[in-house]
């Protein structure tokens, strides 16, 4: 299958702050692709570099065969662009700002646009400096999606959505797909990734460490479990389990503290044998993660946002 979207050697350089080195990827026609990276990994500058915000210092990218820089505005026509951060005239409302969009597109279906606007319980009677962040979100969301573009490029789309619009964004990426059409979008959370996604782009650093299926995560996931007993701590039965990598013995002799790649399955599997107090699961931040994988090729960026899943068992 033909890419729609390619870059090679992709460099931008800001002085002496970090941008991007020699990036080159490739996303086909039809597939979910994540480009995952800690926050000051370089995701936002790519993409800026892709919608033509930012001259590249070195290297191409094209979109449909086109060069984003030398036809912006014909590949404008085909992307729907969620950037990460909106700016906005705070006196206009939702709604408005809609219909402004819809006029630069020529015109949207607006069927298609109240469903969007429904399915994300988007108010577009409010005006944009009245908005939250997640509100802010549904709106970028909403223009993004609502001319049916044949390419999505979104910018940490789930950034600050509640748990029921980021499912319900998961159902909308899935019929995009399903569709024919392409998604590109970042994020810097695993899970997120996982599910939506077919093949990801691993960027740390400004450099592309890894591209391939979305298996390629299960190298790098890591969970940290904490299980307390209500007797002592049975360490031998957890130090040979698949995926263990490290068994600490808390100061109190009943809780161990686990470090597991992969899935956690094996881990419940065998403290349900015993008496449990409690038992929590943390995926650490893709930061975190990145530490840990990477530690040798020296520290990862971008800031501490941990998302948790707990599950306690009495």
């Amino acid at each position: 299958m033909a890419a729609i979207l390619e870059t090679q050697g992709l460099t931008k350089s800001y002085g002496s702050s970090r941008g991007i080195i020699d990036v080159t990827f490739a996303v086909e026609e039809g597939e979910v692709f994540g480009f995952l990276g800690p926050n000051g990994a370089g995701k936002t500058t790519t993409i800026r570099t892709l919608m033509a915000l930012l001259k590249a210092d070195a290297g191409m990218a094209r979109i449909a065969g086109m060069d984003v820089w030398q036809q912006s505005i014909e590949i404008k026509r085909i992307v729907g662009y969620l950037p990460g951060e909106l700016a906005l005239d705070p006196n206009l409302t939702g709604g408005q700002i809609l219909e402004y969009f819809g006029h630069l597109r020529g015109g949207v279906d607006q069927t298609y646009l109240k469903q969007l606007i429904d399915r994300l319980g988007f108010d577009p009677t409010r005006k944009f400096r009245q908005y939250s962040s997640g509100n802010k979100r549904k709106l970028g969301i909403v223009q993004a999606f609502m001319h049916r573009p044949r390419l999505l490029i979104l910018d940490e789309p789930t950034n600050g959505l509640d748990p029921l619009n980021q499912q319900e964004f998961d159902r909308m990426i899935t019929e995009v797909r399903e569709e024919g059409r392409t998604v590109f979008l970042s994020s810097h959370i695993l899970t997120e990734v996982e599910q939506t996604c077919t093949r990801v782009a691993i960027i740390r650093e400004g450099r592309l460490v890894r591209v391939g299926g979305v298996t390629e995560l299960k190298d790098i996931k890591r969970h940290d479990v904490t299980i307390t007993f209500a007797e002592a701590a049975p360490v031998e039965a957890f130090k040979d389990l698949q995926g263990v990598e490290q068994v600490e013995v808390m100061p109190d002799g009943h809780t161990l503290r686990l470090a597991v790649s992969g899935g956690v399955d094996m881990v419940i599997k065998m403290a349900a044998r015993y008496a449990i107090v409690t038992l929590t699961s943390q995926e650490p931040s893709l930061e975190e993660i990145f530490l840990r994988y990477y530690e040798g090729d020296g520290p990862a960026a971008g800031g501490q946002t941990t998302r948790e899943a707990s599950h306690v068992v009495r």
